[in-house]
């Protein structure tokens, strides 16, 4: 359990995919470039589920007051947010309704 101060911590906001590319040497990564209200570069595992026409374009939920990390050499500013069923099914979080860039996300 986490405190409700805790979660009100993070922060989520919608994304405008715009560009993908497959990670070299990788099954499962994608270098994902976003607009939350400015630009920044996602590095995501769902390659192996989605294609780059599945997911640019398109609005995701993104939480984007992570500490940067290198992922394959690439830095990462944000976290995708996905669902996993049992099977390693995942499906991507994503508003219903078109909604701007930077919208925050409670």
């Amino acid at each position: 359990m986490i405190s409700f101060g805790d979660f009100e911590k993070l922060e989520m906001k919608v994304a405008k995919v715009e560009s993908v590319e497959k990670v070299p040497g990788t099954d499962k990564l994608y270098k994902m470039v976003v607009d939350t209200g400015e630009k920044r570069t996602i590095v995501a595992g769902v390659a192996d589920q989605y294609t780059p026409e599945d997911l640019i374009g398109k609005s995701i939920v993104v939480l984007t007051n992570l500490e940067p990390r290198k992922i394959r050499g690439i830095e990462s500013n944000g976290m995708l947010l996905a669902a996993v069923d049992s099977a390693g099914k995942i499906s991507i979080i994503a508003p219903m309704r078109e909604i701007a860039p930077g919208t925050g996300v409670h």
